[in-house]
């Protein structure tokens, strides 16, 4: 008999963006990560073992005997009682096994020893104790700084094995004793909760099929009053569009973790031989405060090979013009309109195709409606492109209308778990992609208009949960995993087959926003509510994994779609340019003097997009949660801009002063207000601003009496940016619902 060869050992020490990944992978063991935190420089062989080996903490009294050593995907066998990284089994046998690394590469490299590296990638292989099952781990440093993790299981046996979960694991040190994570809801998504961590599972499954507008979205383990500047926090995110997880779990031996991954419904996932289960990518991102972990996602998107730059086309959308009301000479109008004022790209939303006159009908049927659009979407898709503009077009690929042609035709492409279908949302059910005839349906339709017309974006719509989601041909089996390896399969194929294309992702607002979709897209689409009052908010924190060239932000009309408040343009403005710009309004019944003042904000932030979707993200701590500060800052720190959002209903008293981060402590920076149109409600400037352009034209009244001003300049400060951050100056004040920009300029 041949003897077995003597398994892989290891420990790898990844340090690279001021992050340090120690990884002890000795003596066939799966990989358990010793240390996840701040850089270390680089450690000797003897140091890094005995670091493991130190790490390792005491028996204690009435525990298993072996140490307790948790791995990135938790086995039972050691004695480990929290949640397991496997659950499934052979119809019962074989559902704890203990797992031997067989091989261990770095950037596909054989590793065996101790490594110190930079920013890598392992792959752990392993086997089980009865050779049932094959593993591989896949851990890496990201040049960013993120860490990432997932699983490939792999059926070696003649037997089936169900899997019912899969979930990997970071440690997070003791002092992390503070959770936070988000909640949300149509039309308010993104919505921060806070509270202490405590012993056992603080669990968040998502089973919408989508991530959902309440999902957990970025989970935080933190020292306690950790904020945007300060505290060290560790953060988890699952890359997955369809059902997920994400948890915290501290144990009675004093361990604590923060993990993800699918969750999976019953019976979704059977392995036969030779058949392969892969999770998602759980990524992990540590920073001394919330800015620090935002920036490591920042910089991961901003890494993608094709990821958007920061010259993104200032776009206009017509749904809130026109809802299913298409005309195209309304519609050719309103593009005349738009390119007038600087709009880069137009974009017709839903109602264009098959019998959608309201959304009662026609999700299903991807052609251009005849009797809308005698010629097609030629005139206006012509017109649009002759005005220097592109054109984008809405779809909602996964979805379907009862009443459509499709749904007459194919009723067994509904997605139901039984005969009857399943409760009915948005008069909308759920197209199964993962059928192979539906599928070629939607991508052959989609194709065909890509074919036909001159289209350079798709709003990609996905406006109801996956509630019964089984295949009818298949006894109603669930299908939300393959339905989503499905979407992401067509989003691939169409860029393929279209280079130039962009997605957005957009599902009911933004109900599908995580690292998962944007593999495949390139902007999502922040919030259905466009209120600028609420957007603060949500742009605040879906900033906190998506930088801001990729965010979705328009300008609507004054009175709000979504909530029936009226806002002054000025605050509508500022809420959106620090996104990717847009306009949600119908501009044939904007007045004259607001199509001036729309203009204007638009070509403030052509002229700024390089720093406003390029530069770091700043979000201020403050003491009073009324009043929102925040900003971007060159990577240089040579410039910046800022906004200072005043809401609720009454007016602070005192106002707080302002204060500024993330500048050159050292360096002098011209601060001045950017002021576009009529004056901020009840404005009173503070003395620093200096006289005003137009002071004889202000009087001596009370703020109160005062009518709108245009265009008054200051001229502003000059102070070092230690003392911005520190001492701060005095805030202006102003009525509820207004907002202040700043332009900061280092002076030589």
């Amino acid at each position: 008999m041949t003897p077995a060869l003597p398994a892989p050992s290891a420990v790898l020490h990844l340090a690279h963006a001021g992050v340090s990944l120690i990884v002890d992978a000795r003596d066939g063991r799966l990989p358990a990560i010793v240390h996840w935190g701040s850089q270390l420089d680089a450690i000797d062989d003897a140091q890094l073992n005995a670091l493991c080996d130190a790490v390792v903490p005491v028996v204690g009294s009435n525990n298993v005997s072996a140490p307790p050593r948790v791995a990135v995907l938790p086995e039972h066998h050691t004695g480990w009682t929290g949640r397991p990284g496997i659950a499934g089994s052979f119809d019962g046998a074989g559902w704890s096994p203990r797992f031997t690394t067989t091989g261990i590469e770095l950037d596909a490299e054989p590793v065996d020893g101790v490594v110190n590296a930079g920013a890598a990638a392992a792959t752990f292989h392993a086997v089980d104790d009865r050779g049932w099952l094959a593993l591989r781990l896949d851990l890496a440093l990201l040049p960013s700084g993120l860490i990432r993790a997932r699983a490939a299981l792999t059926n070696t046996s003649d037997r089936p094995y169900a899997v019912d979960d899969v979930s990997l694991c970071f440690p997070v040190p003791a002092e992390a004793g503070e959770l936070l994570d988000f909640t949300g809801q149509h039309n308010l998504e993104r919505i921060p909760q806070r509270g202490p961590m405590r012993a056992g599972v603080h669990l968040r499954e998502n089973r919408r099929g989508r991530t959902g507008a309440d999902s957990a979205f970025v989970l935080h383990l933190g020292e306690p009053g950790f904020g945007f500047a300060s505290g060290r926090a560790w953060a988890v995110h699952t890359a997955w569009s369809g059902n997920h997880r994400h948890y915290a779990e501290r144990v009675y031996t004093g361990e604590q973790l923060i993990g993800g991954g699918e969750v999976l419904l019953p019976g979704e996932i059977t392995l036969w031989r030779g058949d392969t289960y892969e999770t998602p990518w759980v990524y992990g991102s540590h920073g001394e405060g919330l800015d620090a972990v935002a920036h490591r996602f920042h910089a991961h998107l901003r890494a993608r090979p094709d990821a958007p730059g920061t010259d993104r086309p200032v776009t206009l959308n017509v749904w809130e013009a026109v809802y299913f009301r298409h005309d195209a000479d309304e519609l050719v109008a309103l593009a005349e309109r738009a390119a007038k004022i600087g709009v880069e790209r137009f974009v017709l939303d839903d109602g264009w195709f098959g019998g959608r006159r309201s959304d009662r009908a026609g999700l299903g049927d991807w052609v251009v409606s005849a009797d809308v659009w005698p010629d097609g979407l030629h005139p206006l898709v012509d017109r649009v492109h002759e005005l220097g503009m592109q054109f984008g077009l809405w779809f909602e690929p996964e979805m379907i209308n009862l009443d459509s042609d499709l749904a007459r035709r194919h009723p067994e492409w509904i997605m139901a778990a039984r005969e009857d279908l399943p409760v009915e949302s948005r008069f909308q059910q759920v197209l199964n992609l993962a059928n192979p005839g539906a599928y070629a349906h939607v991508r052959g339709q989609i194709l065909a208009l890509l074919g036909e017309y001159r289209i350079d974006y798709i709003k990609w719509d996905h406006n109801r949960d996956l509630t019964e989601a089984g295949d009818r041909t298949r006894d109603g089996r669930p299908v939300v995993h393959d339905q989503t390896l499905a979407f992401y399969r067509l989003l691939r194929e169409l860029r393929e087959a279209h280079p130039h294309l962009e997605i957005e992702s957009c599902s009911s607002g933004g109900g599908r926003v995580d690292l998962g979709v944007l593999e495949f897209t390139d902007r999502v689409w922040v919030s259905d509510n466009n209120d600028p009052h609420d957007r603060q908010s949500m742009m605040r924190w879906t900033a906190q994994l998506v930088a801001p060239e990729f965010l979705g932000a328009h300008i609507a009309s004054d009175r709000s779609h979504t909530t029936g408040r009226r806002m002054d343009l000025s605050f509508r403005a500022i809420a959106a340019i620090f996104g990717h710009l847009g306009i949600e309004w119908d501009l044939g019944k904007a007045s004259e003097s607001d199509l001036d003042r729309l203009a204007r904000w638009i070509r403030f932030h052509k002229e700024n997009r390089a720093l406003l979707l390029g530069g770091d993200v700043i979000r201020m701590d403050g003491a009073d949660p009324r009043i929102l500060v925040h900003g971007v800052v060159s990577p240089d720190r040579s410039q910046a801009i800022f906004a200072a959002a005043v809401l609720d209903t009454t007016h602070p008293e005192p106002a707080a002063r302002l204060k500024l981060r993330g500048l050159d402590p050292a360096v002098t920076y011209r601060i001045a207000p950017v002021l576009i149109g009529p004056l901020p409600s009840g404005l009173e400037p503070p003395e620093w601003w200096g006289p005003p352009s137009d002071a004889a034209s202000l009087g001596d009244d009370h703020y109160w009496h005062r009518r709108p001003r245009n265009d008054v300049e200051y001229e502003g400060g000059r102070f070092r940016g230690d003392l911005l951050q520190t001492s701060g100056v005095a805030s202006p004040r102003v009525h509820p619902d207004q907002a202040l920009v700043y332009r900061l300029v280092a002076e030589s």
